[in-house]
């Protein structure tokens, strides 16, 4: 039996013993990374980190920026970050779309992507690393997304193609906030460092004090079930 402390478990399947049974630590990230994921939006609709900079050179530029109220956010992932994060959207008078692999209640299917993509003003990447969604945002699912959109990864680097991307931010016509990157840790010579309306943050989701309580409490509730005999949770498939 093998117990993580990250909802990802990507990097631990090729070390994992035959026979060996690996359970995650899905819920343990979803309050940090969801509060991340809020902030991220705002500080690059608003202009928050280029304000940061601008006080450096004592400049003042008063402008009108984006709103989230009245945007439509579409959350891909209706997972547990992904609902952490909806809930966290709901207050800021957003209209909220959730997207996961298979349509259910307050959720439509990822087979509707092309249609929900040129809608929404906010795309929250909030989706497991896998076969099927690394690479998932390339140049197509980018072409789709309506000028001026916004971005948002909180999942896994490779989910996005990186040159693609860039391209896209180079032109100007589309925004992203990144708290992960492929390749990473960024490269201090990596081009994405220099385009504009891109705002990145080192991976710093779940790494919060969130964190170490609810890493506790799974722990103990798995060493409670293993000493009853009970099932654990979060086994992975």
């Amino acid at each position: 039996t093998c117990q993580m402390l990250t909802a990802g478990f990507e990097n631990a399947l090729p070390y994992l013993p035959t026979g060996a049974r690996l359970y995650n630590a899905a819920g343990v990230h979803d309050a940090s990374t969801a509060e991340l994921a809020v902030g991220l939006i705002i500080a690059n609709l608003r202009g928050i980190d280029e304000a940061a900079r601008d006080m450096r050179l004592g400049m003042w530029r008063h402008r009108q920026l984006p709103a989230l109220a009245d945007k439509q956010v579409l959350i891909i992932g209706a997972g547990g970050v992904g609902e952490a994060i909806r809930r966290r959207l709901e207050p800021f008078e957003a209209e909220i779309i959730m997207v996961g692999r298979t349509a259910r209640v307050g959720v439509s299917a990822s087979s509707e992507l092309d249609a929900l993509l040129p809608l929404a003003d906010v795309v929250i990447l909030a989706i497991p690393l896998d076969d099927v969604t690394t690479g998932m945002v390339d140049s197509t699912f980018l072409g789709r997304m309506k000028d001026g959109a916004l971005l948002v990864n909180v999942a896994r680097g490779r989910v996005v193609r990186s040159d693609d991307l860039l391209a896209e931010l180079a032109s100007g016509r589309l925004r992203a906030s990144l708290d992960v990157t492929d390749p990473e840790p960024l490269p201090i010579d990596h081009p994405l460092w220099s385009v504009p309306g891109l705002l990145v943050t080192p991976h710093l989701g779940g790494n919060s004090s969130a964190f170490l309580p609810r890493a506790r409490r799974l722990v103990e509730g798995q060493l409670h079930r293993l000493s009853r005999g009970d099932p654990l949770i979060n086994q992975v498939s």
